[in-house]
């Protein structure tokens, strides 16, 4: 790692997740620019740069050792489909029927896990790249194998640099996905305390809805540091650095859950302390929190010590206005003063976790740190699921179908109207046919801005700088640009990947000849793909919204089962807990991401998105109170009071999962909540002399149950409409 002397900028630069993955980019197509210069076989670099950038579209997180591996397998793959291409090139019927059934088998593997998934679709963008080149090279080859072999040098060049920056930085991608999830927890909390004002008639709802788009970058950051570290675990055990990144990352779990939880409507206490400032101190805490977790975020990602600022004389401010309130001795207010110093002893705990931070190594070793590995652990389970997904009911199954029919669409097309450098169909096809509607709709605009932009600043360049040089070093930076945004703004990085193709057929021949069929072939391209999703098995969200909603409440329905075990034999985060939140919150990003997809479809699909947003506002309210029981389970006393709690619990899981049945299964569902409502009404009526303990879980049952009522007339209402 670079020394403790390098400026900070540079130190920060270093640190950034895109700042590898451009470097190894940018020596890959220079070092192979430089060879074609050298060797004055300029007519080597349009493959060796296709091999480079499928490649790099192929790579995936993994240790050194696992890298090597995906990198041999690839590169197999990687020939095997480039051979294939040569020798069925001249025989279209064979051709195209090889195209659908490899796009078709090829895709079906991403249902296996991401790593699959990244080399199935590394594979497809290859096979086309060498479509391209020997509809470039206009003839026959001279030598079957030179240009298979070129494409694969490029992609082996590119796979050992990842190999061997692997090796020597092994455990940065785990620094950097540990730094992007603490990152989010500040900004989820900096969120969160924009709920805490003192304000009547404030539109809670748009927050919360700001605050579940926002918990989902934070599970789906989560997610990701969970595969990185469990690629440098799953061999053995880890090395004392990756277990420090380990313990901070169920530091983070358990951060999540505590800055997720939700004691009491913020309505009631705003109206309630109204003329208080203890609302104002418990934003200023979480506030304070907030940024101490984006300076942490900052320290692991340039590898300094995190100084934690101090929050105990805020928190003491906060414990003097809850007291100050209890002298009061206002009947009213009695429940509202248990939540709100639940919520007090909540944050002190984060500040505890912010506190431990500081030092990882000193944190006592999980009780159970296994991680739960997802992807098939041998040929017998792959080829189970594989099986399993072999029916028009499953997404990967009818995405599969949808691509090899468009693909097979563009091979016809390009046959019928015989046009220039017709192969660009297929890949335009290949990169923007999304698995639905409202993906594919959005990378259909950013394609072909991003390929107008890219040929206009083609053309420019090319009038201004005709050297070919020069453009040579254009090439290199838009390779670098493309892998730097391509991410997180996709019609930069279109622009990018279309200069450097004009740069790079500009070395050996006229690239402005390119211009028009280039900006034809996007369209096309991007119209067969518009087309397949439209048509071919469309998954409309609104279709689908009935089983995301379904398995949102199961989800809850196990976790909240879980907390009521973990309350019975006391805390403990075990594989099994752990699993039961997780679900929870990735089914709530998943309702989430089903309805932002909804908004993007044509307007008959998205008619229930306002029910939608609904529901998803109480089923996150929901999962706020099941985190509160989450951030303050410990073993109940053995008393009186705590089976009723118990039964309660166990009442409120079966009607969560009464209701996701109904919604599974298209079935009416019931309106009448009076059941619901009784039970909450009589956890609210436990003696004041209860354990705190018990009266805090009574407390999170009754807001439980209160949203019950709720969700069954949300769910009634989707259900009696023809389009859910």
């Amino acid at each position: 790692m670079p020394s403790t002397s390098l400026s900070q900028p540079f130190r920060q630069l270093w640190a950034h997740h895109i700042f590898g993955y451009s470097l190894r980019v940018f020596i890959a197509l220079t070092g192979s620019m430089a060879l074609c210069w050298a060797l004055e076989r300029m007519d080597l670099l349009v493959p060796l740069f296709l091999g480079i950038i499928a490649s790099a579209l192929a790579e995936t997180d993994d240790s050194w050792e696992g890298r090597l591996q995906a990198l041999l397998v690839t590169l197999a793959c990687f020939a095997a489909a480039a051979f294939a291409v040569e020798l069925l090139f001249p025989y279209p019927w064979r051709f195209v029927a090889a195209l659908a059934l490899s796009s078709f088998g090829l895709t079906m593997l991403g249902a296996l896990g991401e790593r699959y998934a990244t080399i199935a679709s590394g594979t497809l963008i290859l096979s086309i790249y060498t479509m391209i080149g020997i509809d470039q090279r206009g003839g026959p080859p001279v030598d079957l194998w030179r240009e298979p072999l070129v494409l694969v040098a490029g992609a082996a060049w590119y796979g050992a640099l990842s190999v061997i920056w692997q090796a020597l930085f092994s455990t940065q991608p785990v620094q950097q996905s540990l730094a992007r999830v603490f990152r989010e927890l500040g900004e989820y909390l900096k969120l969160k305390a924009s709920l805490f004002e003192p304000v009547r008639h404030l539109d809670v709802e748009s927050r919360r809805l700001a605050l579940v788009q926002r918990n989902g970058q934070v599970v789906a950051a989560l997610n990701a540091a969970k595969e990185i570290i469990l690629h440098r675990v799953a061999n053995g055990r880890p090395t004392p650095e990756v277990n420090r990144y380990l313990k901070l990352y169920f530091l983070a779990q358990d951060l999540h859950e505590r800055a997720s939880s939700s004691h009491y409507p913020y309505n009631a206490l705003a109206e309630a302390f109204f003329h208080s400032d203890v609302l104002f101190r418990c934003r200023r805490v979480i506030r304070q929190q907030g940024k101490s977790c984006l300076a942490l975020a900052q320290a692991i990602e340039l590898r300094q010590p995190f100084d934690y600022l101090d929050q105990t004389p805020a928190l003491d401010d906060l414990q003097t206005s809850l007291a100050h309130l209890h002298l009061q001795s206002n009947p009213a207010w009695r429940k509202l003063l248990r939540s709100l110093g639940a919520l007090a002893d909540n944050l002190v705990h984060i500040d505890r976790l912010l506190h431990d931070a500081r030092n990882p190594d000193a944190l006592a070793e999980a009780q159970d740190s296994s991680l739960l590995d997802r992807e098939p652990q041998s040929l017998g389970e792959a080829l189970d699921r594989l099986r399993q997904q072999l029916t028009p009911a499953s997404r990967p199954f009818r995405h599969a179908l949808r691509l090899a029919a468009a693909l097979s669409a563009g091979y016809g097309l390009l046959h019928l109207i015989h046009p220039s450098q017709g192969y660009w169909i297929l890949l335009t096809t290949l990169f923007v046919c999304q698995p639905n509607f409202g993906a594919t709709r959005r990378r259909v605009s950013q394609r072909i801005a991003g390929t107008v932009f890219g040929l206009l600043a083609g053309w420019v360049l090319f009038a201004l700088f005709p050297s070919l040089l020069v453009q040579s070093l254009f090439a290199v930076i838009a390779g670098v640009v493309f892998f730097a945004t391509r991410a997180s703004h996709y019609t930069l990085a279109t622009a990018a990947i279309t200069l450097l193709v004009l740069s790079c057929f500009n070395q050996t021949g006229d690239s402005y000849g390119l211009i028009w069929p280039r900006l034809v072939d996007t369209l096309l391209g991007s119209l067969i793909a518009g087309l397949a999703v439209f048509l071919i098995l469309p998954d409309w969200q609104n279709r689908q919204l009935n089983q995301v909603l379904a398995n949102t409440l199961t989800c809850n329905a196990r976790y909240l089962r879980q907390l009521m075990q973990q309350y019975r034999s006391g805390k403990s985060d075990d594989l099994a807990y752990r699993l039961a939140r997780r679900h929870a919150h990735n089914a709530d990003a998943a309702l989430s991401s089903t309805l932002s997809g909804m908004l993007l479809e044509p307007g008959h699909f998205r008619r229930d998105t306002d029910l939608g947003f609904r529901f998803l506002i109480l089923s996150h309210t929901l999962l706020g109170h099941l985190s509160a029981l989450g951030a303050h389970r410990e073993r109940l006393p053995e008393t009186d009071g705590r089976p009723p709690l118990d039964e309660a619990a166990e009442r409120l899981a079966g009607s969560l999962e009464g209701i996701a049945r109904e919604l599974a299964g298209n079935r009416p569902v019931a309106v009448d909540g009076t059941a619901e409502q009784a039970l909450a009404q009589t956890l609210e009526q436990l003696p004041d002399d209860q354990d705190d303990r018990l009266r805090l879980v009574q407390s999170q049952l009754a807001l439980i149950a209160g949203q019950l009522g709720p969700l069954r007339g949300l769910a009634a209402h989707l259900q009696q409409n023809p389009a859910a």
